[in-house]
């Protein structure tokens, strides 16, 4: 047996603007971001027309792909976590220990691979499912009655449990394995090297990075979208007027205003690095989370709740594997079920997976930055387990106090009647009095603002880790700033030019082609760890430590 490749040599500008940047990867990606925003400003017909068509033909066409490469996710991260080989493997070289304790680990993993979509969907979702889900279509349920309760949150589960924590893992996973075990560098291409090995330095190295960047981007608009929303929703509640157009939804203004704190704010978190402003927003907003959470379990449904959250979790599992591998395909009839089941999936459970895999390069490169030292088995469960769980207690306790509001409680449409963002607003403001719902709804924009910051500082010093081929030390100024205003220009642009569907027609675009790299990443995973095996018990070296020559 060899020893792994422990090094891949990436060529960066030694001096200028891009000193320290692979300019391949840099220069690329940043013209494809711009092109879309002009694009999307510019021509916004042109540009929804083609990227409708791109996106139809890719949700007509991929369903499989995408119900099938998620559930391979799911099942390789539940063999790695069982298998002996593997689950004792470090992400690290002997010696290396966790930087950060259990508490701020979860904090940050949670924070900014799913909690600003919590917050919106968190009631949002289940009053979705409530209302309308397969086995409605199918006619084994009747929506909006209490018989459908357990429907509702078995198909929320799905879209927010395991497979979109898997996503997470394997790009996690597999970046910490080759980075830190192997020494490479912590950069997408790195992740492939037992299958392309060190052609991963030239041409197809970059290409990889560059389509991870884009995802990266378009992923991370998908979630600010939302929450942007969201908070505009929040600042309209707590009396910040003129932000809302008559369609309900956030106007220009209010985008603007939102995109601009925001990305200042993240801006400004991202020069400091991870181990200060973000570590500090994150234990921060998940404190805040802990508090808002603890209001809905003392004066929300508690008892609808946890009885959701109980019967939910057993109905969860016990239909996984059927709502993991079914793909409904239409058959040519309008208003037919089979035709309704078809676009009920690709408006839910294959919109999901694009997100989640879209988002996965951000998060998965985070997690690997925030998890050195920790064994694999350590690291799967808990990226998938601990934050499923999370929001497994958010959806039946927040979501459940929504749902039970309007069942028994008299709400009488004015949760389910809000906008998505505004749901959670709707909701905490129908259960108290107007001076204590102001003072919560302060709460929930602050913990909203909190999780966007720390989502969008994340992801500037992500993408700008990848371009800088790995170096995870500080980066240019320029480069932050830019890559804060470009992915506040994306989300401004898109909003305006075509709203959440413009921004969700690209985030799919983006995600498929590294939908190709995670698979890709499981095989170059499997790979590595089997022959480790042979080579520990051949004594052939396995870490960069182990293999360095001695002084």
């Amino acid at each position: 047996m060899k020893p792994p490749l422990m090094d891949l040599p990436i060529e960066t500008a030694e001096s200028g603007f891009y000193a320290g940047f692979s300019k391949n990867v840099a220069v690329i990606s940043k013209i494809i971001i711009a092109v879309l925003v002009i694009w999307a400003v510019v021509f916004p017909e042109s540009a929804g027309r083609v990227l409708n068509a791109i996106n139809g033909f890719i949700l007509a066409n991929t369903a499989y792909w995408y119900v099938w490469i998620v559930a391979l996710f799911v099942l390789l991260c539940v063999v790695l976590a069982i298998w002996p080989t593997a689950g004792r493997l470090k992400l690290g070289v002997e010696g290396d220990v966790p930087e950060f304790s259990n508490f701020s680990w979860f904090s940050m993993m949670f924070g900014a691979g799913i909690g600003v979509g919590m917050l919106t969907w968190a009631v949002a979702e289940p009053m979705y499912h409530f209302n309308n889900n397969p086995e409605v279509i199918k006619g084994l349920a009747e929506g909006g009655t209490a018989e459908n309760v357990r429907n509702a949150y078995k198909w929320s589960f799905l879209h927010w449990g395991f497979g979109a924590w898997a996503c997470y893992a394997i790009a996690g996973l597999s970046l910490a394995f080759f980075c830190y075990r192997r020494g490479l560098p912590l950069t997408m291409r790195s992740s492939l090297t037992p299958i392309f090995g060190k052609s991963l330095s030239g041409p197809l190295g970059a290409l990889i990075d560059i389509v991870a960047v884009v995802a990266t981007i378009l992923g991370v608009a998908q979630t600010l979208g939302f929450g942007v929303e969201q908070f505009v929703a929040g600042l309209t509640r707590i009396g910040i007027g003129g932000l809302i157009g008559e369609s309900g939804t956030a106007n220009t203004m209010g985008i603007v205003v939102a995109i601009v704190v925001i990305m200042a704010a993240s801006t400004m978190s991202a020069l400091s690095g991870v181990g200060k402003g973000i570590k500090w927003l994150s234990n921060l907003n998940m404190g805040l989370s802990i508090f808002l959470l603890a209001f809905f379990l003392l004066f929300g449904s508690t008892f609808f709740g946890l009885q959701a959250l109980v019967v939910g979790i057993w109905d969860y599992l016990i239909a996984l594997p059927e709502m993991m591998f079914t793909v409904w395909r239409s058959d040519g009839v309008e208003d037919s079920v089979a035709t309704k089941l078809e676009g009920w999936q690709g408006g839910w459970s294959v919109f999901y997976w694009a997100w989640w895999i879209a988002f996965a390069p951000f998060v998965g490169l985070f997690l690997a930055r925030i998890s050195k030292g920790r064994t694999i088995r350590e690291f799967v469960l808990g990226a998938i387990f601990v934050p499923s769980l999370m929001c497994f207690v958010w959806f039946t306790w927040a979501g459940g106090t929504a749902i039970d509001l309007e069942l028994t409680g008299g709400a009488g449409g004015a949760i389910s009647g809000a906008s998505d963002g505004d749901k959670i607003f709707a909701a905490v403001n129908f259960m108290l009095n107007d001076a204590l719902g102001w003072i919560m709804s302060v709460i929930i924009v602050v913990l909203l603002m909190t999780y966007l910051v720390t989502t969008a500082d994340s992801a500037v010093l992500i993408v700008n880790t990848i371009n800088a081929a790995g170096d995870e030390g500080p980066k240019a100024r320029p480069h932050i700033y830019f890559w804060g205003i470009a992915l506040g220009a994306v989300v401004a642009a898109l909003l305006i030019a075509g709203g959440h569907k413009a921004i969700t027609t690209a985030m799919v675009i983006g995600a498929f082609p590294f939908s190709v790299v995670m698979v890709l990443q499981c095989f170059a995973l499997i790979k590595a760890i089997w022959n480790d095996g042979k080579r520990e018990e051949a004594g052939v070296a396995t870490t960069a430590d182990a293999a360095a020559p001695a002084e």
